[in-house]
């Protein structure tokens, strides 16, 4: 059954207009960098480790195997000896794609990074008033976070001068990363040609790095050349039959664009979904529970337990797996979830994640499940409401999930340098 487009109220596309500016020379600096293991603590991990292009920007996985682990993606495993992991990243690692547009004002999964005049460097941060001043953008804050996180890229205490300097204050170990990328004469020459305030190398900052990196990311995933778009153009034919009852189910009866709207597909607001809960969680440093607390953390906001961000929905095809701790590997299983929450955690296991087991961990994967007061604290925090929606239904949706993956998405791999200028491995 065929539904037209004008069925229903279907979001414009983008266009260039959409994204902030950038500058070619400073996008292949950023590119390098990003690729770049000399970033992390241990020099061992870079950003394109858990964001690579051969999965969609993300690394495959429902929580990453970050700092002392070994390879990429479902590949990746836990290092050995003493730089052996000892939790896996308490969260999903998140897709790039049209991070870079101008109406993204938020990111992560509880918007812990966000424009906002709270403090006089523009911008609301775990790092609060001690972030530098100078950023360009979202983007180019968020790329200087994971270098400073234990289980992403700073490594455990006692093992690096980057951890050490976090350890006494959030912002003390930015300078010691500026002064590596700052010892690279590869680095030297490309930083003063590419940035025309910057005219001696010692002069070389970590606004700068995160302004390299995030034009990088801004130009590098745009993406808005999908089936759906060729649709919204007018071309009847870009989606299939089934893709089109997807769309009127989105759109209509499965209530989807209620939250998942606009040229992104996301509303940017914060909902309690009751995923199925495991993991270590993103706890504070004052709570061994392992649970997430969702946007609560950041806003102190009691009546915000539990939420999560709205993701964008451009190449979900591409970045399974699904929800803030990845609790779902297919496209199927998050909808059906969406649906019908209660009747979806009945049914929940581990196998329907993409976690490669680490015997050691697998008490902290599943310990959230054996704390009973936090478990019905989490299961009767929920904003959604079921809707009786069939296998077929389901199905259909998921077909018009995958229409919006863009032509452009599919092939990254040639952005992959063969070096970066710290002579150090890059992931392929």
């Amino acid at each position: 059954m065929a539904f037209p487009c004008y069925a229903v109220n279907l979001p414009s596309p983008p266009t260039e207009q959409d994204f902030r500016p950038v500058d070619e020379n400073i996008v292949e600096l950023g590119r390098l960098l990003f690729f770049d293991k000399v970033l992390s603590g241990n020099r061992n991990i870079s950003c394109a480790t858990c964001h690579h292009p051969r999965f969609g920007t993300s690394d495959g996985l429902s929580l990453g195997i970050g700092e002392g682990g070994h390879g990429v993606g479902t590949d990746r495993v836990p290092g050995i000896g003493k730089a052996r992991i000892k939790k896996r990243v308490p969260r999903n690692s998140l897709g790039l794609w049209n991070l870079g547009a101008v109406d993204q004002t938020i990111l992560m999964h509880d918007g812990r990074i966000s424009e906002a005049g709270t403090y006089e460097n523009g911008f609301n941060t775990p790092a609060e008033e001690w972030l530098p001043a100078g950023f360009n953008d979202l983007l180019a804050v968020q790329a200087i976070f994971p270098l400073i996180a234990q289980f992403e890229m700073a490594g455990n205490l006692n093992e690096n001068e980057v951890i050490g300097a976090v350890h006494d204050r959030i912002d003390y170990a930015w300078p010691v990363i500026e002064e590596r990328v700052r010892q690279i004469p590869g680095y030297r020459l490309l930083f003063v040609k590419s940035f025309a305030h910057i005219k001696h190398p010692s002069e070389i900052s970590i606004v700068d790095i995160g302004n390299a990196i995030g034009a990088f990311v801004n130009h590098q995933w745009r993406s808005y050349d999908s089936p759906f778009d060729d649709y919204v153009k007018g071309n009847g034919d870009a989606l299939t039959d089934k893709q089109i009852h997807g769309l009127a189910l989105f759109f209509g009866e499965g209530k989807c664009a209620n939250c998942h709207s606009g040229k992104w597909f996301t509303d940017n607001q914060f909902y309690a979904l009751g995923l199925p809960a495991f993991g270590p969680g993103r706890t504070r440093r004052y709570n061994d529970i392992a649970r997430d607390l969702g946007r609560m953390a950041e806003s102190d906001d009691l009546d915000d337990i539990y939420r999560f961000r709205t993701p964008p929905l451009r190449n979900v095809e591409l970045t399974s797996p699904y929800g803030h701790n990845g609790a779902f590997k297919t496209l199927e299983g998050v909808i059906s979830h969406h649906l019908n929450p209660e009747l979806s955690r009945s049914h929940w296991s581990i196998s329907q994640t993409i976690l490669p087991e680490i015997q050691e961990l697998r008490r902290v994967d599943l310990i959230i499940q054996d704390d009973r007061l936090e478990m019905e604290r989490y299961t009767q925090k929920l904003d959604i409401e079921p809707v009786n929606i069939n296998q077929e239904q389901i199905d259909a949706l998921a077909a018009f999930l995958r229409s919006l993956t863009g032509r452009s998405a599919l092939n990254q791999s040639m952005i992959i340098p063969d070096e970066v200028p710290s002579g150090l491995e890059v992931d392929k």
